[in-house]
């Protein structure tokens, strides 16, 4: 008897209704008695296991190929029931399994995901041409998969490239869609987009996975008291470019990130010099006071007791000297400066930050 995923079996019109309405790719509707106020609540739904194991069907059905072998093992991959959510594989993983049984293309980017970096998924970046939706639900589906793949091992530029593009309705997880999405703009520092992402993720409160949601309220309010060009702000900066450079990208968008991060201690320092010279302006004003003559008001001729501007003299490197290379002496003024405000431990992540650069390997 022919299997649930025999071609001759969906052709017989054999397919359950669930199935059928899948066919579309559009949202699937979890609970069709929600009520009106969630309805609007929400923009999007959690697609049924049914809805899930029906595109596969779909899917497999409008493939050419495979055998008996192959349809047992994609059976065994959807089973009617939706298998416990601590079986260790979820739906995407299971789609892609699937998917790799009859196409090469989705079996190589099954067997690099343990370094999604090296896997060939330049065609799916590219824009689809064609219309069949065969094609089109693998792409889908292996950039859901793919970008997943590389969030999960750092690369949140390419990730993101992979995930933005990608429909929240009619993805087979659109919780997972949501939740990687917004940690490649979490870490990326794209505090708006970021936002926005988390506040539709958290449309689902109560439904979606707990660690999806519990993370989502961590980043979210972690991206909301974000301030630009704080020391934090800057930290993360430099964290990025750290990354950035073990991975070898030391191009075009590093050195960008690079002299933002420059620019910001500039900005820094000079606060923090203002706010010295403010100080030692109102302490000498205390200190005339005390000599008999502090009730009288200074004149407007008089200079104030401040000793500069303020101003920070910028450092032009040459071509081919390192970022961070800077000489001993204005290397230590600067992290004494930004010591005297904040907690030493920021100290310290700079200094082994500049120390790391001056001494290190930038990459190709």
């Amino acid at each position: 008897m022919p299997g649930i995923f025999s071609k001759q079996r969906w052709r017989a019109g054999l397919a359950p209704a669930v199935i059928l309405a899948a066919l579309s790719h559009g949202p699937v509707v979890a609970n069709e008695t929600a009520t009106d106020e969630l309805i609007r609540r929400a923009s999007w739904s959690l697609p049924e296991w049914g809805a899930v194991r029906g595109r596969l069907l779909d899917w497999w059905a409008g493939h050419p190929g495979g055998d008996t072998a192959a349809e047992a093992a994609a059976e065994s991959f959807w089973p009617a029931d939706e298998p416990p959510a601590d079986d260790g594989i979820d739906r995407i993983d299971r789609a892609v399994a699937t998917m790799a049984l009859l196409d090469t293309r989705a079996a190589s980017i099954l067997a690099h995901s343990a370094d999604p970096s090296s896997a060939d998924d330049a065609w799916l970046r590219e824009a689809a041409t064609t219309d069949d939706p065969v094609e089109r639900g693998l792409r889908e589906i292996l950039r859901l998969y793919q970008g997943r793949q590389l969030v999960r091992h750092g690369y949140f530029e390419s990730g993101l490239d992979l995930l933005g593009g990608l429909e929240v309705e009619s993805s087979l997880d659109p919780a997972a869609l949501l939740f990687h999405r917004a940690a490649c703009e979490h870490w990326l520092l794209r505090v708006e987009p970021g936002l926005e992402t988390l506040d539709r993720l958290l449309e689902r409160s109560g439904e979606i996975p707990v660690r999806y949601e519990m993370l989502a309220r961590l980043m979210r309010e972690d991206l909301a008291g974000l301030e630009d060009d704080s020391l934090d702000h800057i930290a993360r900066r430099m964290r990025d470019i750290t990354r950035r450079l073990d991975f070898g990208h030391a191009g075009p968008r590093t050195r960008e990130i690079q002299d933002g991060v420059i620019d910001s201690l500039d900005k820094l320092i000079a606060k923090l010099e203002q706010q010295q010279q403010q100080q030692q302006s109102q302490s000498a004003g205390a200190g005339g006071g005390s000599g008999g003559s502090g009730s009288r008001p200074m004149d407007d001729s008089r200079p104030a007791g401040g000793r500069g501007p303020g101003e920070v003299a910028r450092r032009d490197l040459d071509e081919g000297e390192a970022w961070g290379d800077l000489p001993p002496r204005e290397r230590e003024e600067a992290l004494q400066q930004i010591g005297r405000e904040f907690p030493p431990h920021y100290r310290e992540a700079i200094e082994q930050y500049f120390k790391r650069l001056a001494s290190g390997d930038s990459g190709p």
